[in-house]
């Protein structure tokens, strides 16, 4: 009788987040040295000597786990033997320095040239995206098609789907007005151009208000008869969705 052989696994391995932590933390690291040069991270004053090496590498991967992970700024202190009062404020500080939103756009230029194309995009596409809420959110509404009590998060993408801005609301506030402060967003940092959404962002009044900000709101069937249908480069906006969610 013959020996079973098994056959060899085609399958390609499933996305391992762990495996990028490092690139991770080199990143910040790097972005952190990048703002020091430049002036945008003032040096922290306090009898406290600012964290450095080994220490400063273990608060970085800290709040990666609470970002990825979904744990509890107090939880991932006593896992990692970090005070919550020396990890959070660190986190905020850093949010607050505009740190998260560097890297963004780093990742975003970066990938854009790879791809052979210019740094900044010259067209965007927005959507909206219904999510429960606890009672304790900043505020919080029932939207009437999903049928979701929560807020409703408004995101703006590039043609590869890296997200530009994003906002929260309350989900009972119609599309049209809460996309606003996401276009003024982009706005801000210099874009002018289509922004591509389906048909619950018509009207005159986001039409005047995308034109005071230089952008040409463009709405777009994308569905048939309840059938989604991938028009151009709308479909990218579900899949950022979808990379948002793997984060708690």
């Amino acid at each position: 009788m013959g020996t079973a052989v098994r056959p060899a696994s085609t399958t390609p391995a499933s996305w391992d987040a762990f495996s990028d932590v490092d690139a991770f933390v080199e990143d910040v690291l790097s972005e952190l040295a990048a703002m020091a040069a430049d002036g945008s991270r003032p040096t922290r004053s306090g009898p406290k000597p600012a964290l450095t090496g080994a220490v400063l590498r273990k608060a970085i991967m800290a709040i990666w786990c609470v970002c990825f992970c979904g744990m509890q700024w107090r939880a991932i202190g006593q896992l990692s033997g970090m005070p919550f009062g020396t990890l959070y404020p660190l986190f905020a500080r850093w949010t607050w320095l505009g740190l998260w939103r560097r890297l963004l756009d780093r990742l975003r230029c970066s990938w854009r040239l790879a791809c052979g194309d210019v740094a900044e995009p010259s067209a965007i596409v927005i959507d909206s995206r219904t999510c429960p809420s606890a009672s304790s959110c900043f505020a919080r509404g029932v939207d009437g098609g999903e049928r979701i009590r929560g807020i409703k998060i408004h995101l703006a993408v590039e043609k590869y789907g890296i997200p530009l801005a994003i906002d929260a609301a309350p989900a009972n506030v119609h599309d049209t007005k809460c996309i606003v402060p996401v276009l003024r967003k982009i706005a801000g940092r210099g874009f002018q151009g289509p922004a591509i959404g389906d048909l619950g962002y018509r009207g005159e009044r986001l039409a005047n208000a995308g034109e005071a900000l230089a952008i040409t709101i463009q709405p777009i069937a994308r569905g048939r008869a309840g059938v989604f249908v991938p028009t151009g480069i709308a479909w990218v906006v579900e899949r950022s969705f979808s990379w948002t969610a793997r984060y708690r």
